[in-house]
């Protein structure tokens, strides 16, 4: 009789949903939006060249790896709420020591930074394996982009406008921004998520899950797909800037270009209409093929530099439409037991990424111009698209 009395919103926590993992993906996407223009310029004023931001990018790329690898066995110990909590922790510190301007400190900042980022979506994409069924997932995928869209739309240039008026600033409003991040995780309330099953005894080591990945061929051409995806993100939002500097088109162009590329995320609705017509497979290998040829056409902006931007612009929009349908296949094919471990493996994409990216940039620079670079990273976007057509016709309709 005494829970009468108890508000009904009290009694019954509401369970989550697509529209709630949407909301947690638009606040992480606040943070990330505002420095994802300011990171390639703090790097660059204090290294001095493209190349050793390649380098500083590379060896960043291989800490943060290793940090993400390592969630799933620190899960074992702490509750994901509190590893997810700890990410949020990563997300103000690494950006309260980027403020102090420091060659020596930026990339450790970075570093930090980075390694909240894994954490947040290791334990994210674990949360929505968890609740949302498989036929709802591009649902989901299609809702969190369309609620991102305004940070990523805003955010870049912001960053480098704030930048100019007092350099710290920026970061200042990521932290105000990661600050509300764990205030809206912690009303949700998501908890540790679900218990499928309990394993009868604990992996030998935090890296035995990697084998069972690789028995599974479904499961390595997925990550292919989000690894390659995130390579032409990396290319653009490190290396356009930095072409625009040298180019002489200035510090604002790079962050306008990003910003008007992240708008096209409103288009996320239609084109989710576009791939609820047609199958996954000939969907990824529509965007990988369009941004591949237009990663290769901005190869001749090496003479005009404002075609190169142009094209990039261009490819940004299958960027946008893979970060949409191009994590599908991997997704589909994760076993419900295995969700935690294959989470932290498929978020290894974006530490891969970033060693792959910078590391091939490097070499890249050593023998050719700024836009060699984006001649060798359509040359990938065309392989994942020629891997995509080996996909089940089939995959992702609903039975």
């Amino acid at each position: 009789m005494a829970n009468r009395n108890i508000p009904v919103h009290l009694r019954h926590v509401p369970m989550p949903g697509v529209s709630s993992f949407a909301i947690l993906a638009a606040m992480d996407s606040a943070v990330r939006g505002v420095l994802v223009s300011v990171w390639p310029l703090v790097m660059y004023r204090a290294l001095g060249d493209a190349a050793s931001v390649s380098r500083v990018y590379f060896l960043v790329g291989i800490a943060a790896l290793l940090t993400g690898l390592m969630v799933p066995w620190a899960g074992r110990f702490i509750p994901r709420r509190w590893l997810y909590t700890g990410g949020v922790s990563l997300y103000l510190i690494g950006p309260s020591l980027a403020m102090t301007g420091q060659a020596a400190l930026v990339p450790f900042a970075y570093l930090l930074t980075s390694a909240g980022t894994v954490t947040i979506f290791i334990c994210l994409n674990a949360y929505v394996m968890d609740y949302i069924a498989r036929a709802d997932l591009g649902r989901g995928e299609s809702l969190k982009i369309f609620y991102s869209a305004l940070s990523w739309m805003i955010g870049p240039m912001l960053g480098v406008g704030l930048m100019h008026l007092w350099e710290p600033l920026p970061f200042v409003v990521a932290g105000v921004f990661a600050l509300a991040l764990g205030a809206v995780f912690w009303r949700m309330r998501l908890g540790n998520g679900k218990q499928i099953a309990r394993a009868r005894a604990p992996a030998p080591n935090p890296l035995a899950y990697l084998r069972r990945f690789a028995r599974q061929p479904r499961l390595i051409a997925g990550w292919l797909f989000a690894v390659i995806r995130s390579c032409g993100w990396w290319v653009y939002v490190v290396y356009l800037p930095i072409f625009c500097i040298e180019a002489g088109l200035g510090e604002q162009t790079g962050g306008i270009a990003l910003s008007a590329s992240n708008a096209l995320m409103l288009l996320s609705p239609l084109m989710l209409r576009w791939l609820q017509r047609r199958s996954v497979r000939r969907a990824v290998q529509t965007g990988f093929i369009g941004a591949g040829l237009l990663f290769l056409l901005a190869t001749l902006g090496q003479g005009w530099p404002p075609l190169a931007v142009g094209a990039l612009w261009a490819a940004s929009f299958f960027l946008v439409f893979l970060d949409m349908c191009g994590g599908l296949p991997f997704l589909m094919a994760v076993k419900p037991s295995e969700r935690a471990e294959m989470a932290a493996v498929y978020s290894s994409f974006r530490d891969v990424s970033g060693i792959v990216t910078p590391g091939i940039a490097w070499a890249v620079l050593l023998v050719a111009p700024l836009a060699g670079v984006f001649a060798a990273c359509g040359a990938g976007l065309l392989g994942a698209a020629a891997l995509a057509g080996r996909l089940h016709p089939r995959l992702g309709a609903r039975r």
